[in-house]
């Protein structure tokens, strides 16, 4: 049973649906997206590497960060099994299980939570990853896998002006759930959650909406909340030989179960978008090294233009030493490049009725011994930037190759 499909069975095509459900509960849907609108469309679930990473951006997110709860290894092996089968069939627009919201035994809890019914795939992707914690746990292996942990699984550092709260940090194992119909997204978290139920409960979750980053070259770049496109060097689908350079884990990088993963980096940062919006918009472009309005480096008119850290004017730098693009910028940095598909988020107000708003920065990458640790690093040391931003959560997780099959589950290499 499909979830988009339309329902217009009566009694007597109820009846024919299986023993236990009661004439009348299924109702008549409709898809709420028009067939051909690509953003309704599915992404392909199976593959070498896992979708919802070099995949292009969709609008919103529902993130979530899990703690096992069971000790039983079995238990954590048959719940990947559960999850890799309910995401697929959610990305492919269909309910988490085959009984759907309301075609199941009558007299048990259905088996999807039914607020997608309706609704297509909305380009869902759903993308796992296992944190340091889910290997080894104040000297204890989990799981016996403790010998198979990545040496590039370590949690992060902390940084200077970091201000991390450890409820909203870290994570046995990571979901990313993003699509462009946000009800999508939450009902895909929800449903792992639901099936988890007794052996994973949910540490700390964020909504995103409005990407912050372009992950291919038929995107154009979004703005931040602060009004400025940023990111503008990040890798993009289309560019196979970076991908593999800078994204995809190799065979010989660690662990053979990792090769085809990535490393997911996310960091919460905060905004005082109230102090951002009273400074004069000739320092926020100062701040940037960008013209806010076509997002080119202030050396030159495009936003594609390399930014030159070397020319001058009036016999000082156009764009500073402490100028967010030029402390980012890969030349600044070996080369080393990330994946990044951040996005916005606004969670209310704080008590001082400031918005709780930022960026939930998440970016993918081969090594972050080489990637994030060292650009976060010269960021929290120098960017000026830092008077209007604070990070207040962080997580890093391993996220293993692509499910090849319906036989295959994810982890099945860490496992087996």
């Amino acid at each position: 049973m499909e979830r988009r499909k339309l329902f217009s069975l009566g009694a007597a095509g109820a009846a024919a649906v299986g023993t236990g459900f009661a004439a009348g509960q299924l109702v008549q849907v409709s898809p709420a997206v028009a067939d051909g609108n690509d953003a309704a469309n599915p992404v392909r679930f199976y593959g070498k590497h896992q979708s919802g990473i070099a995949t292009p951006a969709q609008d919103r997110l529902h993130f979530t960060a899990f703690d096992v709860i069971t000790s039983d290894r079995d238990e954590l092996i048959g719940l990947l099994k559960d999850w890799t089968e309910a995401a697929a069939r959610m990305c492919d627009g269909d309910f988490a299980g085959p009984g759907g919201a309301v075609g199941g035994n009558y007299d048990s809890p259905p088996q999807d939570t039914g607020e997608a019914q309706g609704l297509p795939a909305s380009g869902l992707t759903v993308t796992v990853g296992f944190g340091p914690s889910l290997f080894d746990k104040d000297g204890e292996d989990r799981f016996g896998i403790g010998d198979r942990r990545p040496e590039l699984l370590e949690e992060l550092p902390l940084f200077r002006r970091d201000d991390i709260d450890p409820k909203i940090s870290g994570g046995d194992i990571c979901v990313q759930a993003c699509a462009n119909d946000p009800q999508v997204a939450v009902h895909a978290v929800r449903n792992l959650a639901r099936i988890g139920f007794g052996k994973v409960s949910i540490r700390w979750s964020q909504l995103g909406f409005g990407r912050t980053a372009s992950t291919s070259s038929t995107q154009s770049t979004p703005r931040n909340l602060m009004g400025f496109k940023d990111g503008t060097a990040n890798l993009k689908a289309e560019e196979t030989k970076e991908l593999k350079k800078h994204l995809w884990v190799g065979a010989k990088d660690g662990p053979e179960w990792m090769a085809g993963g990535s490393y997911l980096v996310t960091r919460k940062i905060r905004m005082q978008v109230e102090t951002w919006d009273r400074t004069s918009l000739s320092e926020q472009e100062t701040i940037f090294g960008r013209d806010k309005s076509e997002g080119a480096p202030l050396t030159g008119s495009k936003e594609f233009d390399e930014p030159d850290f070397k020319a001058k004017a009036d016999d000082e730098l156009v764009i500073g030493t402490v100028a967010h693009v030029r402390l980012a910028h890969p030349s600044q940095h070996g080369g080393a490049r990330m994946l990044r598909r951040g996005y916005s988020f606004v969670d209310g107000s704080d008590e001082l009725g400031h918005l709780d708003a930022g960026l939930f920065f998440i970016a993918y990458q081969r090594d972050p011994s080489k990637a994030f640790i060292p650009v976060q690093k010269a960021l929290a040391d120098n960017d000026v930037l830092n008077e209007y931003i604070k990070h207040v959560s962080s997580g890093i997780f391993a996220c293993p190759a692509g499910v090849e099959g319906p036989e295959d589950y994810w982890g099945r290499a860490l496992f087996e």
